[in-house]
């Protein structure tokens, strides 16, 4: 990270994944906040770009950002309208002082530590090498695991139709 532009996207991308997950706890709708959550999670998925971590990057995209993120969409769109609003709760008070306590031994951290960079040779690109193992040598477990979720999926969908499996 020694050009200006990549330590110009990092503190961007930084700057959008705290606030998008600042936000995932201020606002009242909780399709608003899955939104930020998103947004949080592609954020973080570029600060894996900006270290040279392609496949985690990758990841975060597709599971997070996608998978989990579809999951919590379905699991809000299932609940009852009446429970999507953000409740409020006692347990306010020692959340935000629990918050403040973090966040002081955060800046703590951040100022006593030796944040000296160790020489060291660029990354090599994983993805590839991920890509070739999961397509020859673990062919079989992937194919397994893809039908598995491509089951539990359809088994979902046949749970929560109206009318049922039996009524057509």
């Amino acid at each position: 990270m020694d050009d200006a532009g990549t330590v110009a996207a990092f503190w961007i991308l930084a700057a959008i994944t705290v606030g998008s997950a600042l936000m995932v706890v201020a606002v009242r709708n909780l399709i608003h906040a899955v939104v930020f959550l998103i947004v949080s999670f592609l954020g973080i998925a570029g600060l894996y770009v900006s270290l040279s971590a392609d496949f985690v990057a990758v990841t975060q995209v597709l599971i997070y950002a996608g998978a989990i993120s579809v999951l919590i969409l379905f699991a809000i769109m299932l609940t009852p309208r009446a429970g999507r609003d953000n409740a409020e709760t006692f347990l306010r008070l020692p959340a935000l002082l629990l918050a403040i306590l973090v966040g002081f031994t955060i800046g703590f951290v951040i100022l006593e530590a030796d944040w000296a960079i160790a020489d060291r040779s660029s990354f090599e690109e994983t993805a590839s090498a991920i890509g070739e193992a999961l397509l020859s040598k673990y062919v079989l477990p992937f194919e397994i695991a893809s039908v598995l979720l491509l089951v539990a999926m359809l088994g979902a969908i046949l749970l929560v139709r109206p009318e049922g499996p039996a009524e057509e």
